[in-house]
């Protein structure tokens, strides 16, 4: 048995049932606010649920959006190589091999290329079409292209 109190008028714990013995063994407001109850717990819960929510939806919408960027960064750059070519051997190339260009690994995981040139017509005309790889988390941003002429569709995917 615990002796609660101080000197020799203090009250044993199991046993003692005066008024005075019996304030001190009352639990107090600060002892019944130390936890929380279930009702609480399910509260934050849920509204920590609603936030991971929310914020996962706006992280996967912004991954999209930059491997979008990635893919518009390399087609402004095979674009600016196809111009280099045309000035070199009066022709657009229908592959990158000729262009001394590969695709960065990020990209060529998202997306596949064409390249499609015609160089028959008067002025020669090339266009680079950027197709997300089905699977992929970019599959429903749908095709990306770009012509010799710098127009680029969809005009909403290049802002």
């Amino acid at each position: 048995m615990q002796l609660i109190g101080s000197g020799t008028a203090g009250c044993l714990a199991a046993t003692e049932s005066t008024p005075a013995c019996s304030r001190r063994l009352q639990p107090t407001s600060a002892l019944m606010a130390a936890g929380f109850s279930l009702i609480e717990l399910l509260i934050v819960m849920a509204v920590a649920a609603i936030l991971v929510a929310i914020a996962y939806g706006s992280y996967s919408n912004e991954m999209v959006r930059t491997h979008r960027v990635a893919a518009q960064n390399a087609m402004l750059e095979i674009a600016n190589r196809q111009q280099q070519h045309f000035i070199s051997n009066r022709s657009y190339a229908t592959s990158l091999t000729p262009l001394g260009y590969a695709l960065p690994t990020e990209v060529a995981q998202r997306y596949t290329i064409t390249l499609a040139a015609d160089n028959t017509a008067t002025p020669p005309t090339f266009l680079i079409t950027m197709t997300p790889v089905a699977g992929s988390s970019q599959a429903e941003d749908g095709n990306l292209t770009l012509n010799q002429a710098g127009v680029k569709t969809p005009e909403d995917k290049w802002k």
